[in-house]
Protein backbone atom coordinates (compact mmCIF):
# COMPACT_ATOMS: atom_id res chain seq x y z
CA UNK A 1 0.00 0.00 0.00
CA UNK A 2 1.18 3.25 -1.17
CA UNK A 3 1.50 6.32 1.69
CA UNK A 4 -0.60 9.40 1.05
CA UNK A 5 1.42 12.33 0.10
CA UNK A 6 0.89 15.47 1.83
CA UNK A 7 1.76 18.87 1.19
CA UNK A 8 3.44 21.32 3.41
CA UNK A 9 3.59 25.36 2.70
CA UNK A 10 6.98 26.71 4.44
CA UNK A 11 5.75 30.34 4.78
CA UNK A 12 8.14 32.87 6.07
CA UNK A 13 7.70 36.76 5.89
CA UNK A 14 8.66 39.93 7.12
CA UNK A 15 11.19 37.72 9.34
CA UNK A 16 8.70 35.30 10.50
CA UNK A 17 7.32 31.83 9.75
CA UNK A 18 3.90 30.94 9.52
CA UNK A 19 3.28 27.54 11.75
CA UNK A 20 -0.66 26.57 12.32
CA UNK A 21 -1.66 24.40 15.92
CA UNK A 22 -4.25 21.66 14.75
CA UNK A 23 -7.47 21.47 16.19
CA UNK A 24 -6.38 17.40 16.15
CA UNK A 25 -2.94 16.71 17.03
CA UNK A 26 -1.29 14.03 14.67
CA UNK A 27 0.26 12.06 17.06
CA UNK A 28 2.48 14.41 19.23
CA UNK A 29 2.69 16.88 16.10
CA UNK A 30 0.87 19.75 17.51
CA UNK A 31 2.41 23.07 15.27
CA UNK A 32 2.90 22.42 11.89
CA UNK A 33 3.14 23.95 8.39
CA UNK A 34 -0.18 24.50 6.44
CA UNK A 35 -0.24 21.17 5.16
CA UNK A 36 -2.41 18.65 3.95
CA UNK A 37 -2.98 15.78 1.07
CA UNK A 38 -2.26 16.02 -2.42
CA UNK A 39 -5.25 15.15 -4.48
CA UNK A 40 -5.40 13.25 -7.33
CA UNK A 41 -3.51 15.11 -10.53
CA UNK A 42 -2.46 17.82 -8.36
CA UNK A 43 1.14 18.41 -7.73
CA UNK A 44 2.87 19.07 -4.74
CA UNK A 45 2.83 22.67 -4.96
CA UNK A 46 -0.61 23.01 -6.02
CA UNK A 47 -1.68 21.36 -3.13
CA UNK A 48 0.44 23.38 -0.74
CA UNK A 49 -0.73 26.50 -2.33
CA UNK A 50 -4.46 25.21 -1.39
CA UNK A 51 -4.05 24.20 1.82
CA UNK A 52 -2.62 27.13 2.98
CA UNK A 53 -5.64 28.94 1.56
CA UNK A 54 -8.20 26.40 3.00
CA UNK A 55 -6.52 26.05 6.37
CA UNK A 56 -5.03 30.21 7.13
CA UNK A 57 -6.57 32.42 4.95
CA UNK A 58 -3.47 33.44 2.67
CA UNK A 59 -2.80 33.44 -0.87
CA UNK A 60 0.97 31.85 -1.52
CA UNK A 61 2.82 31.46 -4.87
CA UNK A 62 5.04 28.50 -4.44
CA UNK A 63 8.65 29.24 -5.07
CA UNK A 64 10.59 25.85 -4.51
CA UNK A 65 10.12 22.33 -3.24
CA UNK A 66 12.59 21.50 -0.13
CA UNK A 67 12.72 18.17 -0.19
CA UNK A 68 10.10 15.59 0.93
CA UNK A 69 11.00 12.43 3.46
CA UNK A 70 8.82 10.07 5.26
CA UNK A 71 7.52 11.95 8.46
CA UNK A 72 9.30 10.07 11.62
CA UNK A 73 6.04 11.29 13.75
CA UNK A 74 3.46 10.85 11.16
CA UNK A 75 4.41 8.21 9.17
CA UNK A 76 3.35 10.42 5.95
CA UNK A 77 5.17 11.32 3.17
CA UNK A 78 5.62 14.95 3.06
CA UNK A 79 7.17 16.88 0.41
CA UNK A 80 7.84 20.69 1.69
CA UNK A 81 7.43 23.68 -0.55
CA UNK A 82 8.51 27.06 -0.12
CA UNK A 83 6.03 29.76 -0.70
CA UNK A 84 5.51 33.38 -0.96
CA UNK A 85 3.19 35.27 1.08
CA UNK A 86 1.12 37.30 -1.84
CA UNK A 87 -2.21 37.98 0.48
CA UNK A 88 -4.47 37.62 3.39
CA UNK A 89 -3.98 37.85 6.66
CA UNK A 90 -3.40 34.79 8.56
CA UNK A 91 -5.71 33.06 10.38
CA UNK A 92 -7.97 29.57 11.20
CA UNK A 93 -9.27 29.82 8.00
CA UNK A 94 -10.72 26.26 8.85
CA UNK A 95 -11.76 25.75 12.35
CA UNK A 96 -12.49 22.00 12.54
CA UNK A 97 -8.81 21.59 11.61
CA UNK A 98 -6.70 24.60 13.08
CA UNK A 99 -7.17 26.35 16.32
CA UNK A 100 -4.93 28.42 16.49
CA UNK A 101 -1.79 30.38 13.50
CA UNK A 102 0.85 32.19 14.71
CA UNK A 103 3.80 33.89 12.58
CA UNK A 104 7.34 32.55 14.95
CA UNK A 105 10.63 34.51 14.68
CA UNK A 106 13.46 32.00 15.01
CA UNK A 107 13.79 32.09 18.99
CA UNK A 108 10.43 30.39 19.36
CA UNK A 109 10.85 27.56 16.82
CA UNK A 110 12.41 24.84 19.04
CA UNK A 111 9.86 25.65 21.48
CA UNK A 112 6.75 24.89 19.38
CA UNK A 113 8.63 22.16 17.09
CA UNK A 114 10.65 20.41 19.70
CA UNK A 115 11.38 17.54 17.34
CA UNK A 116 13.36 20.12 14.95
CA UNK A 117 12.73 20.92 10.94
CA UNK A 118 13.81 18.73 8.34
CA UNK A 119 17.34 19.79 8.09
CA UNK A 120 16.48 21.17 4.01
CA UNK A 121 13.57 23.17 5.53
CA UNK A 122 15.28 24.24 8.53
CA UNK A 123 18.22 25.64 6.20
CA UNK A 124 15.70 27.59 3.93
CA UNK A 125 14.15 29.10 6.81
CA UNK A 126 17.10 30.08 8.23
CA UNK A 127 18.33 31.50 5.44
CA UNK A 128 14.89 32.98 4.49
CA UNK A 129 14.76 34.64 8.75
CA UNK A 130 18.42 35.72 8.17
CA UNK A 131 19.45 33.59 10.93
Amino acid sequence: MSLSLVAGAVIVHSGRLLLMRRASPVGVLLWTFPSGKVEPGESASEAAVREAHEEVGVSVAPLVVLGSRVHPLSGRRVVYVACQLLAGEAHAASPREVAEVAWVDGSRLAELVPGGLYRPVQAWVEAALGA
